[in-house]
């Protein structure tokens, strides 16, 4: 029983052993936390202090700017009072004058010399009492300075001035997950699709979808907001971007999701493809967008070939020379109903358009470009009664009810049976001779390295560049009403 006591009592001062190391750990905590303390006392009183300090310099100058503004009355105030003393002391003069006169005239004893002067003296007497009349010996200013310093809501705003209670941060979101059966490209555009962990339960405010430029280039933000999904237009063709994505609250932003790489179409595949997961890269800033629509007969983005080889002119050896720089790729796109004028007809797998409206109406196709050299041509299957189709590019959000170009979001080259001219913004520019008719077509360069678009009218340009210094994402574009069809 000896061991055994001897036994029990070494496992009771082990605990406490246990406990006393514990507590030797914890005073050592506390002592620097008493450390801490005072450390984080001086630098909160210290930002205490330039806060208050701050707020006396801006009253100070405040009390500045005031007291030039009293400075200004008194001087003007000054001003009025003294000007009305000169005023009145040379009329008073003259008054004075005029009485002393007066008083000579009728001391004189000379009848005739009085009667001669009389009538034009009373004249004048009365002239100058008339002009003291009403207000003359009025005060033109008053001495009170009519200011009242509205004092009241700064003064309760400084009693209430106080320290606000940080709360105690909630975590910051896990990483999102990207969800690759929804995750896809379309020609130029990629989808991409997350959502948060099963098992999360921290509240999420937000995510910020990033993408690299396709070519091993820094992430750039495409996307910020409460969706889960974003689609991303005018990519480059036959490239590879990386996206990833990450979540924020108020506490913070969560590390990124895996990366995602998405390989967009490189010839005339339109359907869409789903990717495989993960191999990172980086990519530049780019906008979410939608499509557009339009009433014509689109036919593919071209490369390779120019159109105009037999031609001769500067213009059109500018042309030439833009047709030859393009590469290899040949994208097929298609006019997009979702975002065009409700009078608009498609057909032909919505690669023919008309309207079923006299007035225009606006589509566009559902590729956009934000870079590159790109080129596509449309035929005019119908042309009655010499109406005005406009052909061109625009921004998603351009007007649908109106001929291309009305407003700022589009610039286009509209036509009809002998001449064209160039619209951007309501303003019409380089009238040009030659028209369209039944079974033309109208060749649109958009040529985003040089900024610039052209256009052509059976294979040959048609005027000058027509639009210079061009940034940003198009969407290919066209108006036309019932007469017309593309």
């Amino acid at each position: 029983s000896f061991f055994l006591l001897q036994s029990q009592l070494s496992q009771a001062l082990n605990g406490l052993s246990d406990r006393a190391k514990e507590a030797k750990e914890f005073l050592v905590q506390l002592r620097n936390m008493v450390q801490q303390i005072q450390e984080n006392s001086v630098e909160f009183e210290a930002c205490l202090v330039a806060q208050c300090d701050a707020l006396i310099d801006a009253l100070n100058r405040r009390k500045a700017q005031l007291l030039s503004r009293v400075n200004k009355e008194h001087e003007h105030k000054l001003k009025v009072v003294r000007d009305q003393i000169s005023h009145c002391t040379v009329k008073l003069r003259q008054t004075t004058g005029l009485m002393e006169y007066c008083l000579e005239v009728i001391k004189e004893n000379d009848p005739s010399g009085f009667l001669q002067i009389s009538d034009a003296l009373i004249r004048r007497v009365h002239l100058t009492e008339d002009q003291w009349g009403k207000g003359t010996l009025t005060p033109r200013m008053t001495t009170d300075f009519d200011l009242n310093l509205d004092n009241a809501p700064l003064l309760q705003s400084i009693h209430q001035l106080d320290f606000v209670q940080m709360k105690v941060s909630s975590p910051v979101p896990a990483p999102p997950i990207l969800q690759l059966e929804e995750c896809c490209t379309h020609n130029n555009s990629a989808t991409l699709s997350w959502k948060q962990p099963p098992l999360s339960t921290v509240q999420v405010e937000g995510y910020i979808l990033e993408l690299d430029d396709g070519n091993g280039g820094q992430f750039r933000e495409v996307y910020v907001g409460k969706e889960t999904m974003c689609t991303v237009d005018g990519l480059h063709f036959n490239s590879t971007y990386s996206a990833r994505v990450k979540a924020f609250n108020k506490s913070g932003v969560s590390p990124y999701s895996k990366t995602l790489v998405l390989q967009t179409s490189e010839d005339t595949q339109s359907e869409e493809q789903t990717l495989p997961f993960p191999v990172p890269l980086e990519r530049s800033q780019l906008r979410r967008m939608s499509p557009f629509s339009s009433t014509l007969n689109l036919q593919p983005s071209f490369s390779g070939r120019s159109y105009f080889e037999l031609r001769s002119s500067a213009h059109q050896l500018s042309l030439h020379s833009s047709l030859q720089s393009l590469n290899s790729a040949v994208a097929w796109f298609s006019f997009d109903p979702s975002s065009a004028h409700a009078d608009i007809i498609f057909s032909n797998d919505n690669l023919t358009v008309t309207c079923n409206s006299y007035d225009d109406r606006v589509v566009l196709g559902k590729t956009g470009f934000s870079k590159g050299l790109h080129y596509w041509e449309l035929s005019i299957d119908r042309y009655d009664n010499h109406p005005d189709p406009a052909f061109g590019v625009a921004r998603i959000d351009v007007l649908k009810d109106a001929m291309l170009g009305k407003d700022d979001k589009a610039w286009a080259m509209y036509v009809d049976n002998n001449r064209s001219w160039f619209m951007h913004n309501n303003s019409h520019t380089n009238r040009t001779e030659g028209g369209i008719t039944k079974g033309a077509t109208v060749g649109v360069l958009l040529d985003l390295t040089r900024r610039t678009l052209t256009f052509s009218i059976n294979e040959d340009q048609q005027g000058p560049v027509a639009f210079e210094n061009l940034e940003g994402l198009f969407f290919p574009a066209v108006s036309l009403n019932r007469n017309v069809q593309v």
